[in-house]
């Protein structure tokens, strides 16, 4: 490993400080590195805060003046929440910039780069450039496709259920694993259910077992059945709850969950008359929606699957064997396996007595 490689990778341990925290920016980090030592570190912290590079140079411990400043993403040129990166770099006399990966937003794209080296900045591009994509996959599918990055999670029994016959689903997987879903919710935009788990188990979808923030709790109702009290129905002030639905205003259903505070969408029906699952989330990426989970039930999981809309795939395996129940995954209209859809392992972890797999779909 260079010396180039050794400071990106500083960056990127940095950037992930940020997680759950900055979305739907990516996650930055910045070193900045004279004479062979680093005088400045730094993270995006909070969406809406200053970035890495900022952050850095405020942290630095002496002059800047021909420093090398290691970022793994493309500093911003325009002006957002925040002023322009790459005028805190040319205003300190940073003298090189290295970096990871060009910005996919179009705002920025080359442009960064291009205009640090227009001002007399050397700029050196690509370091690491796989890994920096990685930490920031979802960023980069949300600007390059205009849609989110979808992660399906779902817990389920060793031979496959993710409920009993009668329906019992609580608690299959163990407390640590309760944990780690609710980690997942805290690093993804919106968390999406159907109106079965809203009907069945009545959850609240928001944050509780970790420190980190609600995301955004989306329900797809086709026929508005959930009820008034419902659960994700209350406390919107510190998790907003949208509810997309084939329904128009002018059903009484419609008027009454408006009038409690929660927000509805209206949706184009599917082929099946249900609400069309890519056109909603065409709507939650156009409100800066970059990332969803699905947690369920069934029915959405098997939508989303068949209709080629997730990009990851989160099972929790407990160590539990209950027969006849239901399945994660119904039918999908494969009935020949050159069809299959195929998935990649990325990790596979054990979390308590249950174990763990993330793929992405290929």
């Amino acid at each position: 490993m260079n010396n180039d490689e050794y400071y990106m990778q500083l960056a990127l341990k940095l950037a992930r400080k940020g997680k759950g925290y900055v979305s739907p920016n990516p996650l930055v980090g910045a070193v900045i590195v004279k004479n062979g030592i680093i005088i400045g570190q730094g993270y995006h912290k909070l969406f809406g805060g200053p970035h890495a590079e900022v952050n850095a140079i405020k942290n630095a411990r002496q002059d800047l003046t021909d420093a090398t400043l290691y970022v793994n993403l493309e500093p911003c040129c325009h002006e957002g929440k925040t002023p322009p990166c790459v005028e805190s770099i040319i205003k300190n006399k940073i003298g090189k910039v290295v970096i990871g990966a060009i910005d996919s937003n179009p705002l920025v794209s080359c442009g960064g780069s291009n205009y640090l080296q227009s001002r007399g900045i050397e700029v050196t591009t690509g370091i690491l450039e796989n890994e920096c994509r990685s930490l920031n996959e979802i960023f980069f599918h949300y600007m390059e496709t205009g849609m989110p990055f979808v992660t399906v999670k779902y817990a389920q029994t060793f031979d496959g259920r993710i409920a009993t016959a009668n329906g019992q689903s609580q608690w299959i997987s163990s407390p640590a694993s309760l944990k780690f879903a609710h980690m997942l919710r805290a690093r993804h935009d919106a968390v999406l259910v159907g109106a079965g788990t809203i009907l069945k188990d009545n959850p609240e979808l928001t944050v509780r077992h970790i420190h980190g923030r609600n995301p955004l709790r989306v329900v797809v109702d086709s026929g508005l059945s959930i009820p008034e009290k419902s659960k994700i129905l209350q406390n919107l002030s510190g998790a907003k709850t949208l509810i997309a639905t084939t329904k128009t205003a002018e059903d009484p259903q419609f008027r009454h969950i408006a009038a409690s505070g929660g927000e509805i969408i209206t949706i184009d029906a599917d082929s099946r008359g249900q609400v069309d699952l890519k056109k909603l989330l065409k709507i939650l990426a156009a409100r800066g929606i970059s990332s969803v989970l699905v947690e369920g039930g069934a029915q959405i999981i098997t939508a989303v699957l068949k209709n080629d809309l997730a990009n990851r795939l989160v099972a929790i395996i407990a160590p539990k064997i209950i027969g006849k129940g239901i399945e994660a995954i119904g039918d999908l209209q494969i009935n020949d396996l050159k069809y299959a859809k195929n998935l990649s392992f990325q990790k596979i972890k054990r979390i308590g007595p249950d174990i763990v797999i993330e793929s992405r779909m290929e």
